[in-house]
């Protein structure tokens, strides 16, 4: 049996959002008009419901569009499979804003169901615009943009943010840069830069920003680094550095990859992943005290897919050691939906199908995302059992906690009876999501995710009287 033990007056960072990124599947997604058998929604309607509505999906608070490069539109270089393709708007002199509107619609709906932090994020700089005309690299180690571009790259995203906001998109962040420190030569798109090429592509989107008046709401994220190992601390150092783009940055995005080949003398070197994170979390602390974090992508990069509870279980503990260790403000996975044999999506496409499957990644995720809302503040919080990992939140109208249970026998959970009633929300191998009530204990099942909802007593008393 073990014991819940938490001190809602030990507090830690306050919580932005949990998000997704509609790359690679909302262009397709977004085209799905016919009825779903099950909802009796557009199949698309469906999918944004499924992740956007808080109470019949799981109420995902950031949503990132993929703002293309045109490798779709010139049908130019080497790409994986045609979904790794984007659409840009540029079109020589002019915008052709009839463009990508299947993921235009995602973007749509995400600003329709509230989702508060919409991101424009950007792998390339579009192909009219490289040094190769390509949405990736020719030679390893180059950058794809040359440096009397810079502008022209930021006024072009600038026009596009501008445009989405006139027709009621609130674009909050615009993230130029994403995964510097690659090498994109094919594939898919991207754009690799040393670290002073990103301070000065920061610098140059923050000064076009500070001229446009619609622009005084929007911030800057980045630098998106690939990996919790290498080079984070040199892009903070390069944008928190320069003062134009610091004013423009109220957290610094990272992905939280840690890959390390399949060699049994580099995995004892390079896999303590959590030692990383330490890391870094002091070095922040130490340097620049005040500025959160964000984890603006992770996925269990595993070939094959997985809709069970192994990779759920995954994303679940590095969600919680991102939140416990980095302190993170912001939780992203990567892609909403995959159409790959991979282990991604919180969703599955088969589009020529027409169908959608969910995985327990799904619900495991909502596990987080559908309770913990914006504004809760993360608490210290444990048990007696070190098997279990435990996390903490206030939220504005109560307490929250979610648990994983990782081990292959259930739990039993005993916490205060200070808490009063509350609500269980369970997934595992046979339950999505599912409520039920609790109070003074609870049952983890085998291998789960479990939220415990205890609403504020002093707010119950209030409606009472």
């Amino acid at each position: 049996m073990a014991t819940l033990a938490f001190d809602r007056e030990k507090t830690y960072q306050t919580i932005e959002s949990f998000g997704v990124s509609g790359a690679w599947w909302a262009q397709t997604v977004g085209g799905w008009t016919e009825p779903d058998g099950e909802s009796g929604l557009a199949k698309r309607e469906r999918v944004a419901q499924l992740l956007f509505d808080r109470e019949k999906g799981i109420g995902v608070t950031c949503y990132r569009y993929n703002l293309g490069s045109g490798s779709k539109n010139s049908g130019k270089g080497r790409y994986d499979k045609p979904s790794r393709r984007a659409e840009s708007f540029d079109d020589g002199p002019r915008y052709d804003w009839s463009r990508d509107q299947n993921a235009v619609w995602f973007l749509k709906r995400a600003a329709e169901y509230g989702v508060r932090d919409l991101v424009l994020f950007v792998n390339s700089p579009p192909e009219s615009m490289t040094k190769n005309g390509l949405g990736y690299q020719s030679r390893a180690g180059e950058t794809n943009l040359a440096r009397r571009d810079y502008r022209r790259f930021a006024n072009y995203v600038l026009d596009v943010a501008e445009h989405f906001m006139a027709e009621g998109i609130p674009v909050r962040y615009i993230s130029p840069v994403n995964e510097p420190v690659w090498f994109w030569t094919e594939r898919q798109e991207g754009c690799h830069y040393r670290p002073w090429q990103v301070r000065g592509v920061m610098r140059a989107f923050a000064e076009e920003m500070n001229a446009r008046p619609a622009m005084r709401e929007v911030l800057l994220s980045g630098a998106e680094n690939g990996d919790v190992r290498w080079f984070n601390k040199t892009y903070c150092r390069v944008m928190l550095g320069d003062p134009v783009v610091r004013a423009r940055i109220n957290a610094i995005d990272t992905h939280s990859y840690c890959l390390t080949p399949n060699i049994p003398v580099l995995k004892n070197l390079l896999s303590d992943r959590v030692g990383y994170l330490r890391r870094y979390r002091r070095f922040m602390d130490r340097w620049y005290p005040g500025v959160p974090l964000r984890t603006s992508e992770w996925t269990h990069m595993r070939g094959g897919r997985d809709s069970g509870m192994d990779s759920a279980l995954v994303q679940a503990l590095v969600m919680a050691e991102d939140l416990a260790i980095l302190n993170v403000v912001s939780w992203q996975n990567w892609i909403a939906v995959s159409d790959s044999d991979y282990c991604d999506g919180l969703l599955y496409e088969y589009d020529d199908e027409r169908r959608f499957e969910v995985t327990k990644r799904y619900y495991a995720f909502g596990n987080f995302s559908k309770f913990i809302v914006p504004g809760s503040v993360r608490i210290r919080a444990g048990s007696d059992d070190g098997a279990l990992t435990v996390l903490g939140f206030a939220l504005p109208t109560g307490t929250a906690f979610v648990i994983v249970n990782p081990t292959h026998g259930e739990k039993v959970l005993t916490f205060p009876q200070s808490l009063g009633a509350g609500q269980k929300y369970t997934t595992s191998a046979d339950e999505n999501l599912t409520a039920t009530e609790a109070e003074g204990g609870c049952t983890l099942p085998a291998r789960s995710v479990v939220t415990l909802v205890f609403p504020d007593k002093r707010e119950e008393a209030a409606t009472c009287s």
